[in-house]
């Protein structure tokens, strides 16, 4: 199938460029036009500014459920747990396909095109497998496939409530027991054209230390993404230390987990050594900044990660918001707050860890740029907005990062195909409805 998109303004790494021609086919970039004043009789038009289309790399979607209701008095990421987990305990496959189908659409109406699922809500009430192993896992990719975005299914691993310590009553809809046993039902998982299969620990605490090297070489046997929670919180770094004698990223290290197919998720509380290691190993990194700060775990080091060697992608992680415009914005601004000195990375490269680095990180690696062969993944924001009206359009990378959000995405095109035309999804009548439906389901 061919077809031409016109692009008003494209952001061609690093700059914008007017008047963009695509030809698409099958779903990919064929050719890429410039100085195309106008549309191409029977072309499609994206006006606006279009760039790669957003790639989620870190998402937890029944977190979406607890948007605002965690927002009642005070509290740590401990004590915000404890509402996770009885979010977590009332979902079945078909309440979790209506969540999961309405966080995927608002998140195509945020302009992101691909999403990465940290997946351990794996089996039902007490721990009893359903009938079918993965119903929870297959809830989600069918989820993804309605709502038009493409999805990297992190299956994850998470066995243990602590160092040595078995999974609480919560924790029992996780665990497969084993390593082995979590292989074993990960291996029944299949790709498609929108769906990637990775693997996932869910940190140190949550997989026993000698079952590591297991999850790490079922995901390097199949060339798979994998990610893990890293460091996110100072208890469980002082916990390995106990536990092992360890920091957690030199555990990971001693049993194989790090590597250039694996991303550390927050990296946030660690040492110069972890720092290092990181880098060295081409180990990449997934800021998830809105969630960081909603849950007061830190500012990670991003920008020492990525001097020392760590690729920087991004994430919406709990969902207190899901706009990828504003976790990019929030890395730099972060890191302002953090050394007063204001300009740690461009607009380019904030939209590279936004797209193309994100799509990396999740397996996708002919995704997130626009240039010929790439899939056709594209995001168009509007430049006419009360937000992003007046700059110059040669501007409209700072535009995007520094003035737009999710609301200001005008298209989303996934593989060539209009997911959001005009801010309006194109198979799902009403996003907000939706949500508010499955939400409720979720609270009774």
């Amino acid at each position: 199938m061919h077809v031409t998109y016109w692009l008003e303004h494209a952001w061609l790494d690093p700059f914008v460029e007017p008047g963009v021609a695509l030809d698409l086919t099958d779903g990919r970039i064929a050719a890429v036009r410039k100085d195309v004043p106008v549309p191409p009789p029977g072309a499609t038009v994206l006006r606006g500014l279009t760039i790669p289309g957003l790639a989620n790399a870190h998402s937890h979607a029944f977190h979406r459920a607890l948007r605002s209701t965690v927002q009642v008095g005070s509290g740590t990421f401990w004590t915000w747990r404890e509402v996770m987990y009885r979010v977590a305990c009332r979902l079945t496959p078909e309440s979790y396909f209506e969540l999961a189908r309405a966080v995927y659409a608002e998140m195509a109406l945020a302009g992101i095109t691909a999403v990465g699922e940290f997946h351990y809500l794996h089996h039902g009430s007490g721990g009893t497998p359903y009938a079918e192993p993965n119903a929870m896992g297959e809830a989600l990719i069918a989820a993804a496939g309605e709502a038009g975005i493409r999805i990297t299914l992190l299956d994850t691993a998470y066995l243990s409530s602590g160092f040595g310590v078995a999974p609480n009553r919560h924790q029992q809809r996780f665990s497969d027991g084993t390593a082995e046993g979590w292989a074993e039902r990960a291996s029944l998982l299949k790709e498609s054209d929108h769906v990637r299969i990775g693997a996932a620990i869910h940190s140190v605490r949550a997989v026993p230390a000698d079952q590591l090297s297991t999850v790490a070489s079922w995901a390097q046997s199949r060339e798979a993404p994998l990610h893990v929670h890293l460091s996110e919180q100072t208890a469980e770094n002082d916990a390995c230390l106990v536990a092992h004698g360890l920091t957690p990223t030199r555990l990971l290290a001693d049993h194989g987990v790090l590597g250039p197919r694996t991303t550390g998720v927050h990296n946030t509380h660690l040492s110069d050594e972890d720092i290092a290691l990181l880098g060295s190993t081409s180990t990449g990194t997934c800021m998830c900044p809105t969630t960081e700060r909603d849950l007061a775990d830190g500012i990670g080091p991003a920008t020492r990660l990525q001097k020392a060697g760590s690729t920087l992608s991004l994430g919406s992680d709990s969902h207190a918001v899901i706009d990828l415009l504003e976790e990019a914005r929030a890395m730099e601004l972060n890191e302002r707050l953090r050394s007063r000195t204001r300009g740690h990375w461009t607009a380019a490269a904030l939209i590279r860890a936004a797209s193309a680095d994100g799509y990396a990180a999740l397996g996708w690696h002919d995704a997130g740029t626009i240039e010929p062969g790439a899939l056709a993944d594209l995001t168009t924001i509007a430049l006419d907005t009360v937000r992003t009206a007046g700059p110059l359009p040669r501007l409209g990378a700072e535009t995007a990062v520094f003035a737009a959000s999710a609301a200001d995405v005008r298209h989303t095109v996934v593989g060539g195909r209009h997911v959001v035309r005009d801010g309006a999804h194109t198979m799902i009548d009403s996003v907000p409805a939706a949500l508010a439906k499955a939400i409720a389901a979720v609270h009774g």
